[in-house]
């Protein structure tokens, strides 16, 4: 069989890295669907409740980093510093992310959601200078910070990257 096969099938590597990158595309694809409703359906800080006593949808501008650490911070060119910041962040997870072996498949996948939700936020952050949050969760007085899909994606990928690195070793095949 000569190396120029087309029905042989692809390399399990290649495989492995566009489903990477379908799990990324698919958190920022749903990161800016939901954002665009949120934009189309509610003036800032307009809310709507969900469960009551629980959650609200709230349009909300985040002009900080995470969690709205900064957002009251006012600096020049903060929202440059940050776009730049995030971009340095993404090419380092991507970079990383094509180092993984393919049967390292819990941190592909936590690399996977983490570069996509970042990549929801740049956008944002790049087209309107601050991100839109919406999810607003609380219990009674006691608010959370306000989030979306793409912040959502990235805790999950956060979650799932430290339980590979708390198990790495265990169960984990040596190759698929």
């Amino acid at each position: 069989m000569s190396g120029n096969d087309s029905s042989a099938p692809p390399p399990i590597r290649s495989v492995v890295r566009k489903a990477d990158v379908w799990v990324s595309a698919a958190v920022v694809a749903l990161d800016q669907v939901t954002k665009g409703m949120v934009l189309a359906a509610l003036p800032v800080h307009g809310s709507v409740t969900i469960v009551p006593g629980l959650v609200d949808l709230t349009h909300v501008q985040n002009t900080g980093a995470a969690f709205g650490l900064l957002n009251t911070a006012e600096f020049p060119f903060k929202t440059t510093i940050l776009a730049v910041v995030a971009a340095l962040a993404l090419m380092g997870i991507a970079m990383y992310s094509a180092r993984l072996a393919p049967h390292q498949k819990i941190a592909r996948a936590a690399l996977a959601l983490v570069l996509g939700g970042a990549v929801g936020n740049l956008i944002d952050r790049l087209r309107y200078g601050y991100v839109v949050d919406f999810v607003d969760v609380y219990w009674r007085e006691h608010h959370f910070w306000a989030f979306n899909v793409a912040d959502a994606a990235i805790s999950v990928g956060v979650v799932l990257m430290m339980l590979d690195m708390l198990f790495q070793g265990r169960n984990v095949p040596e190759t698929l």
